[in-house]
């Protein structure tokens, strides 16, 4: 082979790896680097809320996340058992929700469901004075939604991890906060953020 046959050959691969590069950026949607400063932490792009359906409430209706299609909201991760972390994340959602003008849904996802009940959500919202509603089902039910939103579920040997994650309009994780960076004020700011998105 002639040294142009190679360096044509070299040229011809080069700009199809430049071709495949820009396309794998392109692809993977719309950059973040022109968002509006988000005091949580941005959440890979791209990984959506999971789905759920024929799970029940507090007041033991139904409730799915197609009820909440195109509506921004908050999702914690509670137990109605608790006695430490999950009372005060409940509060800093309800003072969040209560900045935004209780206009904002929020949801608290069993995170040990063989002893989270109706019963004993209702309980634990009117001793904590919050309001947070309640996604109820049996282990097998909510696994797919810790799997989801990589949650580590209350056990006898280790604590659930507490934090809360801002879903968007688009049902997009969004952004994230674990409980030591939890306050009411950046989750309203925040999700004031999403609303104007």
């Amino acid at each position: 082979m002639t040294q142009k046959r190679l360096l044509a050959l070299f040229f011809a691969a080069t700009a199809a790896l430049v071709a495949i590069v820009v396309l794998a950026v392109v692809s993977r949607g719309p950059s973040r680097s022109n968002e509006p400063a988000f005091e949580g932490s941005l959440m890979p792009p791209g990984v959506k809320a999971p789905d759920f359906t024929n799970l029940r409430d507090q007041s033991g209706k139904p409730i799915s996340m197609s009820e909440f299609a195109g509506k921004p909201m908050m999702v914690t991760f509670l137990y109605t058992h608790c006695k430490e972390t999950c009372p005060v994340e409940a509060k800093v959602v309800t003072q969040a929700q209560q900045q935004l003008g209780g206009k904002v849904p929020a949801l608290a996802i069993s995170v040990d469901p063989r002893r989270d009940t109706p019963a004993s959500a209702r309980k634990f919202n009117a001793e904590q004075d919050v309001d947070v509603r309640w996604v109820l089902g049996s282990s097998d039910q909510v696994q797919k939604l810790w799997r989801g939103y990589a949650i580590q579920p209350q056990t006898s040997e280790s604590e659930h991890q507490a934090r809360v994650v801002l879903v968007d309009r688009e049902g997009y994780q969004h952004v994230g906060y674990p409980y030591g960076q939890l306050s009411a004020d950046r989750l309203a700011h925040d999700m004031k953020l999403l609303q104007g998105s």
